[in-house]
């Protein structure tokens, strides 16, 4: 019996960007970077700069009267990010929001509806839910990333 449904999403989630037409060339990680990341693009499922750099929340409750399975709903932190090292920050943000773009048509695209997404079956729907923009000029170029969060609902 697995305990939650969290690692096999997260292990679809980084399948299906790793493999996205609109991804080519970017570079998709598990995790936080590990490597120098300057003039790239980058994804990185399960993580966000800042704090305590996300991951995954979850929780759980029982699915109905007998406590035999229990639903869980739960939420995936990505970061996707843009940073070429010069200074036009409008053409990061763009290609920031791009590449947000290309991981929202893929999560659409998943299962065998695309109204009912179930990151190849690791859930019973996940959709992109939140996003939030960072912009940032360093004396490296500019840098714009955007923190996203995939909300997802299993049955365990």
């Amino acid at each position: 019996m697995q305990t939650s449904a969290v690692p096999a999403a997260i292990a679809a989630l980084l399948d299906i960007c790793r493999t996205a037409p609109g991804l080519d060339g970017v570079t998709v990680v598990d995790g936080p970077p590990t490597m120098d990341m300057s003039d790239a693009d980058l994804v990185a499922i399960g993580w966000a700069p800042g704090g305590d750099g996300g991951g995954a929340e979850l929780v759980q409750d029982f699915a109905y009267a007998g406590a035999r399975s229990r639903d869980e709903d739960f939420s995936i932190t990505f970061w996707v990010e843009s940073w070429s090292g010069d200074d036009d920050i409008a053409a990061r943000r763009v290609r920031a929001f791009e590449l947000l773009a290309v991981i929202e048509a893929a999560i659409r695209a998943t299962g065998p509806t695309p109204d009912a997404p179930t990151l190849g079956g690791a859930v019973l729907w996940a959709h992109l839910t939140r996003a939030q923009l960072q912009q940032i000029a360093t004396d490296q170029g500019a840098r714009v990333g955007i923190t996203g969060t995939v909300t997802c609902r299993a049955r365990i």
